[in-house]
């Protein structure tokens, strides 16, 4: 989980890590990647891909190869991570602290005055030593979205009567599968009143 170097022969664009954050008063967390030519067309992608339906009141987007990750047993056998150089100033770190879920989040937990990327690495470290994993990256990365509320209302607001394809019809969004199948909504299915 460390810095990855792009050879000069890769034709592939760069890609971005996405951050979405549910609510106002919910940390941004890592969600996936997305590939982009640049950082509006990051966003726009992040926005397809993981904001479809899911709620979000913000994204953020930030190129691989402006983070620095790290697990404890990295540091353990690599040390020099925490000698990466970098810009001065502010770091956002994110922490991993299970596996537990389907989705293996890493929660954005604050940030931090650095001299590079190895001392916000060190520095992570110390703020949260019982994790699976750190991650930081420069403020200056950070690709986000607008957070005045019309962007806000254009970009998630919930789709409720958009259609989307499920594996035997198409559902309209925010309707239980269960709803639609008592109305007889589904091929194949009648309403409960008519199959009697």
């Amino acid at each position: 989980m460390t810095q990855s170097q792009s050879s000069s022969s890769d034709t592939q664009w760069p890609r971005w890590e996405v951050f979405k954050q549910d609510a106002p008063n919910r940390p941004h967390q890592a969600v996936g990647s997305v590939h982009a030519g640049d950082p509006p067309h990051a966003l726009v992608t992040a926005r397809n891909v993981f904001v479809r339906r899911p709620a979000a009141v913000s994204l953020w987007c930030v190129r691989e190869d402006d983070i620095l990750t790290a697990t404890p047993e990295e540091l353990t056998t690599n040390p020099a991570l925490l000698d990466t150089p970098g810009e001065a100033g502010t770091y956002h770190v994110g922490v991993k602290r299970t596996n537990k879920r389907s989705m293996t989040f890493v929660d954005l937990s604050g940030t931090v005055q650095a001299s590079g990327s190895g001392d916000a690495l060190r520095q992570a470290q110390s703020l949260h030593p019982d994790v699976l994993a750190w991650m930081v990256f420069p403020e200056s990365a950070v690709v986000r979205t607008d957070e005045d509320p019309g962007t806000v209302e254009s970009w998630f607001a919930p789709a409720k009567e958009k259609t989307y394809k499920q594996q035997q019809h198409y559902g309209v969004i925010g309707r239980h599968v269960g709803e639609l199948k008592r109305a007889g909504l589904m091929p194949g299915r009648a309403p409960s009143e008519d199959s009697a």
